[in-house]
């Protein structure tokens, strides 16, 4: 079975492969690992055999470009012209409209559960692709997902609770 035209591909499975740019590199890096993603995986699509899993391979392709923009940001200064308006909370505050709570609590989740969390609920993949792109066992992946949930909702109900305690303080 041949291979199908590569512009299909980007059609078919572009915005499974966004979701989890997003959800792995953050809402910042998300276009620029997308489009890496998909011009790495145009340079190796001729040679794909026929019959493989292309959403689980263009998802390997994101989850790879993603860890390389982290580490490289992790090398790079970024300077900044204005410092970001503060809110009454003291938090700096999101004009663009991110949730940029949910995004610090997704970051802060350790990197297997982070993906795990990605995969499963942003790709829609199941645990046993899980667990083949993240190199363990479908528990595992199950478990790592499980967790990660688990952590961003406590992390949520803590914020509730807190913000419930200032709102009620005179």
């Amino acid at each position: 079975m041949p291979l199908q035209p590569f512009e299909r591909v980007v059609e078919k499975h572009g915005a499974i492969v966004w979701r989890v740019c997003r959800a792995i590199a953050g809402p910042n890096d998300a276009d620029d690992v997308w489009s890496e993603t998909f011009l790495a995986a145009l340079r190796a699509y001729p040679t794909l055999r026929p019959g493989s899993d292309v959403r689980a391979w263009l998802i390997t392709i994101a989850q790879r470009k993603a860890i390389d923009r982290y580490r490289a940001a992790l090398r790079t200064p970024v300077p900044v012209a204005v410092l970001p308006e503060v809110t009454e909370s003291g938090q700096a505050g999101a004009a663009d409209g991110h949730d940029d709570e949910l995004w610090e609590a997704v970051r802060r989740l350790p990197p297997k559960q982070r993906s795990a969390v990605a995969y499963r609920y942003l790709a829609d993949l199941p645990y046993r692709e899980i667990g083949e792109l993240m190199g363990i066992s479908e528990a595992a992946a199950r478990r790592n997902a499980a967790d990660g949930v688990a952590a961003l909702r406590a992390t949520y109900q803590a914020a509730d609770e807190a913000s419930c305690q200032q709102g009620s303080s005179p």
